[in-house]
């Protein structure tokens, strides 16, 4: 038998704090989050579309002072119908007016109804779902009203409200918010139910925690990616509600420029200075799709199941 030589070895102290010590790097959710939604390059060029879009149509009305309202160009027949050009970059209507302004205050107003519209929809939607999932009496009584609610087109519910209220900007908002929290409400209802029995959650409720506080703390940081989807869908959907309810008069007055109401307006140049007709269109779909696709990839990039 060999011997073994003890003088290469040595005794290792035990180290009780060294054990304690976690090797795996630290996890932090919102950086995985930015980390997953800036990896596909989509998502970054939509996104600049999407800022650039957003900028114009807010910083430029400021600094244009421009009255889309003055018509006294309408007796000046060299700036009728003007093609784009290095002066008017998006051409003239029958009136001398500069598209370049009526695109840009028009999609402003597009995007305030759609945002003001879709932070309504969803405050109000988390807060009665988030209580609709954890109150079986609550329950019943919503579970009624989604179901009278649900059973008529959303749409038809929208023109009716604004043919009662009359169109402005805030009558049009109204008409939105009334019935169109009740979809995310019922949704925000689903997936409670998923995590409320959970473990942790029922030894929160059996401690004696409040049901406001254990919907709060325990249930809606769960639903992030589900309310960032909700958001994704609301925003597109409600400018293209409002272009086509501006397009068939019954959106926003007819003195309040918008992408729908531009697309009305310029409906009858679709052949002959056509310009007028494809340039707002084409920045309806820019907005609308770049909304979607940003969206999209955010609500996917906030799912913890695509954090590596």
């Amino acid at each position: 038998m060999s011997t073994i030589d003890k003088s290469k070895f040595q005794f290792v102290k035990r180290d009780d704090f060294a054990s304690e010590t976690i090797d795996s790097p630290a996890y932090s959710y919102w950086n995985s989050v930015f980390r997953q939604f800036f990896k596909k390059r989509s998502t970054i060029f939509m996104l600049l579309v999407l800022i650039g879009i957003v900028l114009m149509s807010f910083i430029y009305p400021i600094f244009s002072n421009y009255d889309f309202r003055d018509v006294s160009k309408i007796n000046d027949f060299s700036a009728r119908y003007n093609w784009p050009n290095a002066k008017y970059w998006f051409g003239t209507d029958a009136n001398g007016q500069s598209l370049f302004d009526f695109v840009w205050y028009g999609a402003r107003n597009s995007i305030l109804i759609s945002l003001i519209a879709t932070v309504i929809n969803l405050v109000i939607g988390v807060i009665v779902g988030g209580f609709w999932g954890v109150s079986k009496t609550f329950d019943k009584i919503m579970m009624e009203v989604y179901n009278i609610i649900s059973n008529i087109p959303y749409l038809l519910v929208v023109i009716v409200l604004t043919y009662a209220l009359g169109s402005g900007f805030w009558n049009l908002i109204l008409a939105f918010c009334i019935t169109g929290w009740i979809g995310v409400a019922y949704s925000i209802r689903i997936q409670i139910m998923r995590y409320r029995d959970l473990e942790y959650n029922l030894a929160s409720r059996t401690l004696g925690t409040p049901t406001g506080k254990l919907v709060v703390r325990n249930l809606l940081p769960q639903l992030v990616s589900v309310i960032v989807t909700q958001a994704s869908q609301s925003l597109p959907a409600y400018i293209s509600f409002e272009a086509f309810l501006s397009y068939f008069g019954i959106g926003l007055p007819v003195t309040t420029p918008s992408l729908g109401r531009l697309i009305s307006k310029y409906a009858q140049n679709v052949t002959t200075n056509a310009y007028l007709f494809w340039i707002p269109l084409t920045a309806l779909v820019l907005v609308s799709f770049s909304l979607f696709i940003v969206g999209q990839n955010l609500s996917d990039a906030s799912d913890p199941r695509t954090h590596r």
